[in-house]
């Protein structure tokens, strides 16, 4: 991408309401929307009032939802299972990975209201290790968009692909990070792919969701300080972008990664495996320190626990 960038921070939208206006607007009769009681808050209820014949509605039963999802996709339709994360990677795990992991079914699963910035619902609610479920399973394409129409491409992917998706969103809202003042061609945003913010050698930051957008303006800060950055936005978790893995470790002094979500096991992870096969090189490691969250304003999180800019800016000026 362009060395230039903007953050729209005066038209801040949540993930999940980009999913929901984009999976309504989908033109496919194959599509079939299920949730567990939540369908607000997931903003499922937006293709429940467009396709009110194609929306099953399971109530408080995350687990059967699954099932459900899994014996329509043998019937050649597109289900799409949508609740909170904690409950779709937590607790309906064993038949995500039985009913349709395992026999590799094109069911789609969403969770919504993933990582700390959940806010004042609190640990339970706080899912920080469902990229680290998820990607372990065989089978599993895993996505976890930043802005608003990445998502909205990423919906459009998700249903396109034939096979398991598990696609991660958040409650906070977040700037729009792609749009071109000069309206030049968006990212392709494909499974699998990656997007390059800026092209500073002094240090890569990884970032993935909603910590994108606070590594675009840590970026600017390092800047002040004369430290040039990039900003690699990985929504593709799985499959994930070797190729720019490794091109930034050979471009880059300092790498780092940023993420919504335990160190162990989600996108730093996944970064160290690629590096550790191809091109060994340091990764510093930014996340939850394998803790649960707490109660509490999603900035204020973010700020406890060191994901937001000042705290990525700091850390890496005192590396550097």
């Amino acid at each position: 991408m362009s060395e230039e960038f903007y953050l729209d921070i005066d038209n801040k939208i949540a993930t999940r309401e980009s999913f929901g206006k984009a999976l309504a607007a989908l033109n496919n009769d194959n599509i079939v929307v299920l949730d567990a009681d939540l369908a607000s808050s997931t903003k499922t209820d937006l293709f429940r009032e467009k396709h009110p014949e194609r929306f099953i509605e399971n109530g408080i039963a995350e687990s059967d939802m699954i099932g459900t999802a899994a014996g329509l996709a043998t019937s050649g339709k597109i289900p799409v299972a949508a609740t909170f994360a904690s409950f779709a990677a937590g607790r309906a795990y064993d038949q995500i990975r039985c009913s349709i992991a395992y026999p590799n079914l094109n069911v789609k699963i969403v969770g919504t209201h993933a990582g700390i910035t959940v806010g004042e619902d609190g640990a339970s609610h706080q899912m920080l290790e469902d990229l680290s479920l998820m990607r372990s399973l065989p089978n599993m394409v895993v996505l976890s968009p930043s802005d608003d129409l990445e998502t909205k491409a990423l919906v459009k992917h998700m249903v396109d692909y034939n096979g398991p998706v598990y696609l991660r969103l958040s409650r906070k809202k977040t700037a729009g990070i792609y749009k071109d003042i000069e309206k030049k061609e968006l990212p392709s945003f494909n499974i699998g792919l990656s997007v390059q913010i800026g092209d500073g050698k002094d240090v890569c930051i990884f970032a993935t969701g909603d910590t994108v957008e606070e590594a675009i303006i840590a970026r600017s800060l390092l800047m002040n300080h004369g430290i040039d950055a990039r900003v690699v936005d990985m929504y593709s978790i799985k499959p994930i972008d070797r190729e720019e893995i490794v091109r930034c470790a050979k471009d880059c002094k300092l790498l780092v990664s940023v993420e919504d979500h335990n160190v162990i096991g989600g996108l730093g992870s996944a970064i160290c495996e690629v590096l550790c096969d191809e091109y060994p090189k340091k990764l510093i490691r930014m996340g939850i320190e394998d803790k649960f969250g707490k109660s509490g304003r999603a900035e204020d999180l973010m700020k406890l626990y060191k994901i937001d800019s000042g705290a990525i800016a700091q850390i890496i000026a005192e590396i550097v």
